[in-house]
């Protein structure tokens, strides 16, 4: 079986937001891969311990992107791939999910999909559906187990309401939650595998696709107007008396 987690680098967790140029800056922040997918790596080396599948982690993004892929490939995933192009610069959820379903229809034999349940930054959780939806697979959202008997995918979902056991037919697409257990920690042999690892680059022209048309309106951000509000602090020697001067001022500034 090939399995393919797909994976977002995204700003470190501790950034401060704001607002450049009427769009979101991030600031001098580092970029790390997106935590919740760590979870969805995770979920695919235990399937590759499981059932000697083949784990392959595909991201889209710059070519900085090559270290989220990297931190993929030293927790144990066999192979990366980058799809980068300078038309993907701006890109929906729904453009990067046509992208995506390209690049997986292009690696021979993928089966199964596996994404974390959100990305960092934009937090829709959309991607997993809709990449679902441009392949014409099932998915299977907000696993917290997953189990592969035959043709046949069992997960247990982790919703607000409990747990609830689904399953489905490979192919399928899942997202993960972080009860399938926590990401291992990359080893001094895989960080040194994945520094030498070179990872292929795919252009929209590999894939045979065209520039995602962005549907998605742009709003202009804004950073919040300072406010300067005074305090006072009301004292006494005893609670009798602070309480007297607060209802003094309370009545003096008509609030009742």
């Amino acid at each position: 079986m090939k399995i393919v987690v797909c994976i977002k680098q995204v700003p470190d967790s501790e950034a401060k937001v704001a607002a450049k140029d009427g769009q979101v800056s991030w600031g001098e922040s580092p970029l790390v891969i997106n935590p919740f997918d760590e979870y969805a790596v995770e979920a695919g080396l235990q399937q590759k311990e499981a059932l000697g599948a083949e784990v392959t982690a595909l991201c889209i993004g710059a070519d900085s992107a090559r270290d989220a892929l990297k931190h993929a490939l030293a927790m144990g995933a066999d192979n990366a791939i980058l799809v980068n192009d300078p038309a993907l610069a701006e890109l929906d959820s729904q453009g990067a999910a046509r992208v995506l379903a390209a690049a997986i229809k292009k690696i021979d034999g993928a089966e199964m999909v596996i994404f974390g349940r959100q990305t960092l930054d934009s937090g829709t959780g959309l991607t997993t559906a809709q990449t679902a939806r441009s392949l014409g697979w099932p998915m299977l959202a907000l696993a917290g187990s997953i189990k592969v008997d035959g043709g046949k995918v069992t997960v247990e979902r982790v919703i607000e309401e409990g747990k609830q056991t689904v399953s489905a037919s490979l192919p399928v697409v899942l997202s993960v939650v972080q009860s399938i257990g926590e990401p291992r920690y990359p080893s001094f042999m895989g960080i040194r595998k994945a520094s030498k690892a070179e990872i292929p680059v795919w252009k929209l022209a590999d894939l045979g696709v065209s520039a995602p048309v962005e549907i998605v309106s742009r709003i202009e951000l804004m950073n919040p107007s300072s406010r300067d509000i005074p305090c006072e602090i009301v004292s006494g020697s005893n609670p009798e008396e602070i309480a007297d001067k607060l209802a003094e001022k309370i009545l003096a500034e008509k609030i009742l």
